[in-house]
């Protein structure tokens, strides 16, 4: 697995943070909520967590546009 000798993170654990950081933005879930430490993997779950709030506001405001639409 690719992994950064220095900063002494791997690939898929950045992967792993960004995919728990979109489900927990998507289900509208606090920022705050972010289990990680170190600065990278932060920013990777805050990356996650900010893509899941903008498509929870997207489909908020399909659903408001459609409201026939579930």
């Amino acid at each position: 697995m690719p992994r950064d000798i220095r900063l002494g993170w791997e690939v898929e654990t950045l992967n792993k943070a960004y995919r728990q950081g979109y489900m927990t933005g998507v289900m509208g879930m606090a920022r705050e909520r972010c289990p990680y430490r170190g600065d990278v993997v932060i920013a990777a779950w805050e990356a996650g967590w900010d893509d899941g709030q903008n498509e929870l506001e997207q489909q908020e405001k399909e659903r408001r546009a459609n409201p026939w639409i579930a």
